[in-house]
């Protein structure tokens, strides 16, 4: 099987986030040749990524495009990401969050890149469309989400018709065990993940176990099952990332060490033979030990339970809305990124998310996914968004 060598070279989408740094880690462990670094607004940051990897382009918010062009004269620097996407490369890394994502993955799938997908909005928004995309160029997919990396893995030498159920595991986030009233949650408290480094958007989710939903709905796209077959656990020690249930009944389960460096590697690895179609999981040969974590040892108690929807909600309205399909999926997204802005701000309390997302569900239009419909149901759902945190989520 294909696997990348010494001298292979991945692009990097979101190079200054976590998943983009942590993802340079393993390219400066393992000596990959960087190709091309898009990043946001923190060109300090991407000028050190510039002067280490010595990408030959470079993308920047078009905020910053007149002052990154000043500052990296002699590169070539853009302002659409889509563009990196297509560039000569082994494998295109996508770590950019939010909808902004879903242009340079469908430009990489449609160029028939191998995409190493941490975008959870592709498939959980756009899936179908991403999977005629890949279908039309020969795009390949691997996830690196520890949780869908870790259904690949035990998927891989498995017949599909055999699985009964894939459990995706959470840690149940900072207020698992408590406080009782969840109303006072300050947003200091709500970043506090205790398991996983990650930013901030991605954290207040796991707070809430939305982001345990959309896992949900993008594991479902991936591997063509009902959501009905995709279940949830708490799992507070976070060293089972994800468990496949066989019609014998057999479970089959993936673990390790909370270093997301190593889903990371692993969907890096596989990817040049990754997925053309939901399900069509075709396994990788690994790389060599990443984060000297070959002394870690199985110890200690792991214990699971059933989320509980009472106290958190979104977790339910994401069930919801992948079961409704159309264009929910793309309104929950954007309601939800809403709610995280304005909770972050100090605008709406913690408890206002869930409830100004179903208020959104509710008035979603009916409608068919394509991409037009996907951006006007975004812009909609948006701007819905934004006027109940102005009106008051309840009223």
């Amino acid at each position: 099987m294909t696997q990348l060598g010494q001298n292979n070279r991945i692009t990097v989408l979101g190079s200054t986030g976590s998943i983009g740094t942590q993802t340079l880690d393993i390219a400066r462990e393992r000596g990959w040749r960087v190709t091309a670094l898009a990043a946001g607004k923190n060109l300090d940051l991407l000028a050190e990524q510039v002067r280490e990897f010595g990408p030959a382009v470079i993308s920047v918010d078009e905020a910053v495009y007149a002052q990154a062009r000043e500052r990296f004269a002699g590169r070539t620097v853009v302002a659409d990401p889509s563009a990196l996407a297509v560039l000569e490369t082994d494998v295109v890394v996508n770590a950019m969050s939010g909808l902004i994502g879903l242009g340079p993955t469908r430009a990489a799938l449609e160029a028939g890149q191998a995409v190493a997908l941490a975008t959870k909005e592709a498939m959980v928004t756009a899936a179908h469309l991403m999977w005629e995309a890949a279908a039309k160029g020969g795009g390949r997919v691997v996830p690196i989400d520890s949780e869908h990396t870790g259904v690949f893995q035990c998927l891989t030498g498995e017949h599909p018709d055999d699985v009964a159920e894939v459990i995706l595991t959470a840690s149940g986030g900072p207020f698992r065990e408590g406080p009782a009233d969840l109303g006072g949650v300050t947003p200091e408290q709500a970043l506090r993940h205790p398991s996983w480094r990650m930013g901030p958007k991605v954290t207040i989710d796991s707070a809430t176990l939305m982001n345990k939903g959309l896992e949900v709905m993008e594991c479902a796209s991936l591997y063509g099952l009902p959501l009905s077959q995709v279940g949830v656990v708490i799992h507070p020690q976070s060293l089972i990332h994800a468990a496949v249930r066989f019609r014998d009944g057999s479970l089959k389960a993936q673990f390790g060490p909370t270093d997301m460096r190593l889903p990371i590697a692993y969907a890096i690895d596989a990817a040049p033979t990754g997925m053309t179609r939901p399900g069509d999981v075709r396994g990788a040969r690994r790389g060599r030990e990443v984060g000297s974590h070959l002394g870690w040892h199985m110890r200690g108690e792991w214990s699971f339970s059933a989320p509980d929807l009472g106290r958190f909600p979104c977790l339910a309205l994401a069930y919801r809305a992948g079961e409704a399909g159309g264009l929910n999926p793309v309104a929950l997204n954007a309601a939800d990124e809403v709610a995280v802005d304005a909770f972050l701000a100090g605008q709406i309390g913690f408890l206002d998310i869930p409830r100004l997302i179903e208020r959104v569900l509710d008035e979603t239009p009916a409608g068919t996914l394509t991409w037009a419909a996907l951006a006007d149901t975004d812009a909609w759902a948006r701007t819905r968004a934004r006027e109940l945190c102005g009106v008051g989520v309840r009223a």
